[in-house]
């Protein structure tokens, strides 16, 4: 094998990157992605300066869960009977607006945290049919075999915004204070909007059929063992073993972080993304593996496992040790989730299950704020992040015994 050969196989999978629309839609995500994560650690942080609670942060998934579930459901079929171009301009528009409120609230000091919850259900919100609507685009743009190479480069860039976003927060937060990260989250949400203006028209594989309805998703997933049983895994990985919504508790009081945030913060939000990060630029390695089910239910046992690691830490280079592994897991999950759901699902009603596993996924997280915030402020930080990584491999273990067919799945043709 050649040099030139090596280096594909063991570096970043840049095929999709030769077909223009995706390689614009591919590069202005990371853009917005780092704008997201400013956002992301702002606004628990945020809660829980005006609360001193950790249970306040996980409960903020209650604001966030339901409109990120009805608009994705929402979302999914529209993105299914219309442009799903245009749908992308109105969501990534509507998104920048709602970051400017945030900014606004902050600035003003205005220190409401129902007034944050409202916010955060708005956001939540646009993001719900926002994701629907990109993930429905990306198997327009690039053929069947290169799907998981492209995937693997859109999940790279989106997980690059929260290492940058998170590290350029925790050197903004002590001399700024919140608000601005906000600012800069509209700012780069515009990126978006340039560069899906510049996407060509992408409407309905099946304009004459009828009117596309949610209940013609849920009689697919109902039919299909696979989908429900990684739909189940997902769940699984982000509710019993999401630590996230303790890291600002963590932070001060396992490594020191001074009330309102600091370097710590910065470094454990940054973790798992920039794991995710160096596993993609890896991708040649896992793109071409054609046994996903499998891939799929070992990144989440090994997810788990690097979590409850996580928990057992009180050294924070040892504690970005875990958390680098968990999101290398982490990419392998999004990359193959992504690939197995585009792949088993025809274009007509993409839409629709890409909404039901947006509910999943990045629903997921929201409930595992909930468990993590009531089970930290319960019983401690440790119990809580070691018990749920721990768990997490148990289910994991238990669902492929049960359903063996996630496990058994292969690529077509492979």
């Amino acid at each position: 094998m050649s040099a030139i050969d090596d280096r594909r196989r063991f570096g970043a999978d840049l095929r999709p990157a030769g077909i223009p629309a995706f390689r614009r839609l591919w590069l202005s995500s990371a853009v917005t992605a780092t704008g997201a994560s400013l956002t992301a650690v702002a606004v628990p942080l945020q809660i829980y300066e005006i609360t001193g609670s950790s249970a306040w942060v996980g409960l903020s998934a209650v604001a966030a869960l339901g409109p990120l579930a009805l608009a994705a459901l929402w979302g999914g079929v529209l993105a299914d009977a219309l442009d799903r171009r245009r749908l992308l301009l109105v969501t990534n528009g509507s998104l920048a607006l709602v970051a400017a409120l945030l900014w606004l609230q902050a600035a003003v000091g205005l220190e409401s945290v129902a007034v944050l919850f409202a916010l955060l259900a708005l956001l939540q919100g646009c993001l719900g049919a926002n994701t629907v609507a990109r993930r429905s685009v990306v198997p327009r743009l690039v053929p069947p075999e290169l799907l998981p190479a492209a995937n693997s480069l859109d999940a790279t860039v989106r997980w690059f915004g929260p290492v940058a976003g998170p590290l350029l927060a925790g050197a903004l937060l002590p001399v700024t204070g919140v608000a601005p990260l906000y600012l800069l989250d509209a700012l780069a949400l515009l990126a978006m909007v340039h560069a899906v203006w510049r996407l060509p028209p992408l409407p309905p594989t099946a304009p004459t059929g009828p009117r596309p309805r949610f209940a013609g998703g849920v009689r697919y997933l109902a039919g299909h063992r696979l989908l429900i049983a990684l739909f189940l895994a997902d769940l699984i990985a982000m509710v019993i073993g999401n630590p996230a919504a303790l890291f600002p508790e963590v932070s001060q009081e396992t490594f020191g972080d001074p009330p309102g945030g600091g370097p710590a913060l910065g470094v454990l939000s940054a973790s798992m993304p920039a794991g995710a990060v160096l596993a993609g630029l890896c991708s040649g390695v896992f793109t071409r593996l054609t046994r996903h089910g499998l891939v799929y239910a070992v990144a989440v046992c090994g997810w788990g496992l690097a979590v409850a690691a996580f928990g057992l830490t009180d050294r924070l280079w040892l504690a970005t040790c875990c958390l680098l592994a968990a999101g290398a897991a982490l990419m392998l999950l999004s990359v193959f989730r992504a690939t197995l759901l585009q792949a088993c699902v025809p274009d007509e009603l993409r839409g629709r299950l890409q909404g039901l596993d947006t509910v999943i996924s990045a629903g997921g997280p929201w409930l595992g704020h909930l468990a993590h915030g009531l089970a930290g402020a319960a019983a401690g930080t440790t119990w809580a992040i070691t018990g749920g990584g721990l768990l997490t491999v148990v289910a994991m273990l238990a669902l492929a015994a049960a359903s063996r067919t996630l496990i058994r799945y292969r690529a077509p043709g492979g």
